[in-house]
């Protein structure tokens, strides 16, 4: 899998790097919002190069890690411009503030996204990243909740 992760504490990002990379996953890291944003773009024009030869997702990565609190731009900033680049780009918040990020995830992107509470294991970082099914799970409840959103809205109308 290619995964990007946007966290400010370097030893942090490169001990999710070695766990993930010990699993052949792909790694590229960031050390703040901008930059992150910047090297999504990047991976995004060259993935719509490759969407032009062959089918895929429509997203740069397969996962992007960010944490909640950066300089720059904070992770839910990043969070909602990558979901206007990619509106099905798994997103997984790496964070201690989990009610918090929780509350402004669904404020903010109007969708539940994956957490993981800090400070975590690599085991739990790698089952995470690797766990498609919980994802998949996660995709159905969105699409549950934007169905009632909908009918909520035509009978209000």
């Amino acid at each position: 899998m290619r995964i990007l992760i946007a966290e400010d504490d370097i030893a942090v990002s490169e001990s999710y790097k070695d766990a993930l990379e010990a699993r052949n996953h792909e790694v590229k890291l960031a050390k703040n919002g901008e930059e992150c944003l910047k090297i999504y773009r990047t991976e995004l024009k060259g993935k719509q190069r490759e969407l032009e030869k062959r089918e895929s997702t429509g997203t740069a990565f397969d996962a992007v890690i960010l944490d909640y609190m950066m300089p720059r731009k904070d992770g839910m900033q990043v969070a909602e411009e990558i979901l206007a680049m990619s509106p099905k780009q798994r997103i997984i918040f790496a964070s201690a503030y989990v009610e918090q990020t929780l509350d402004d995830s669904i404020k903010q992107l109007k969708q539940v996204v994956e957490l993981m509470q800090k400070p975590f294991g690599a085991d739990v970082l790698v089952n995470t990243i690797e766990d498609k099914e919980v994802y998949e799970g996660l995709k159905q409840v969105m699409l549950s909740m934007k169905q009632i959103r909908t009918r909520i809205l035509r009978r209000s109308n």
